[in-house]
């Protein structure tokens, strides 16, 4: 099969096999090394939203040029999940395919988002607050904590439908990447699959539910220092923005992509 592809990557036929497989252990998976994975995914994911920042910070960049080089160094994050081994909410929308299969349950695919989304939120939270603590915000003048209040401030006054959709395309990008990481045999292989999707929806400015975990506690972090935009930042207005933003992640993940190729490779035998 991987020759009539003229390359050794797997088939589409075969990485849906395989997401299926990994779903089903994912789905399965004891509940504390998938809580403690989790919680790396978010430090990895806040860490890629960290260097994000640091590019958008510099003035002296261009908008597409701060859009795409932003894009590429967030990238750092989503390759860290693939390849180090974490549990990402995002990516784990994939295991929609096992599920449609009937190889696991409802609840056992409800009950790995709850604990993953959970512990990607402590992980991206946890990660704000030793940022914070650190004095990383004060580099380039302060522009680094400017650029992050400025940053939540825009996310929280994002309309709902507006976030929900801007979930549902960055989370086609995001799982498109994990798919193709499938693909790859190689760390090299994962990294060309995973960096020119999340460059793509970051530049876009679509939404990423994990990354806002990290970006909008450290922007209330950063209000306790007296460094504020136009509005503040509360915790009701980051639930109005994860709630649709997780939201559309799923449809995203879940529906246009999981469900897209399982009814292309699972419901009728490839040719």
């Amino acid at each position: 099969m991987a020759e009539l592809y003229g390359s050794d990557a797997y088939s589409p036929a075969e990485i849906a096999r395989r997401i299926e497989a990994v779903g089903e252990a994912k789905a399965r998976m004891a509940w504390l090394p998938l809580a403690l994975l989790g919680v790396l995914a978010g430090v990895f994911i806040g860490l890629g939203a960290m260097l994000f920042v640091l590019v958008k910070s510099d003035p002296t960049l261009g908008f597409a040029a701060s859009a795409v080089l932003g894009g590429l160094v967030f990238a750092v994050g989503l390759f860290m999940v693939v390849v180090a081994g974490a549990e990402l909410f995002t990516g784990n929308n994939l295991i929609v395919m096992a599920w449609a299969d009937g190889r696991v349950s409802t609840a056992q695919v409800l009950r790995n988002w709850a604990i993953v989304c959970v512990a990607n939120f402590l992980g991206a939270a946890g990660l704000a607050l030793l940022v914070w603590a650190s004095g990383h915000a004060s580099l380039n003048g302060g522009a680094i904590g400017h650029k992050v209040v400025q940053f939540a401030v825009a996310k929280q006054e994002l309309p709902f439908v507006t976030a929900l959709l801007r979930g549902v395309l960055c989370n086609v990008l995001v799982c498109m990447a994990v798919w193709m990481a499938m693909g790859g045999r190689s760390v090299t292989d994962k990294a060309v699959a995973v960096v020119l999707p999340v460059m793509a929806f970051v530049a876009a400015g679509f939404e990423h539910s994990i990354a806002n975990m990290y970006l909008m506690p450290l922007a209330m972090l950063l209000q306790l220092d007296g460094l504020t935009g136009h509005a503040a930042i509360t915790w009701g207005g980051m639930l109005g923005n994860l709630l649709p933003v997780i939201f559309g992640n799923v449809l995203g993940g879940a529906v246009l992509v999981a469900g897209v190729y399982h009814v292309i490779y699972k419901r009728q035998p490839p040719n």
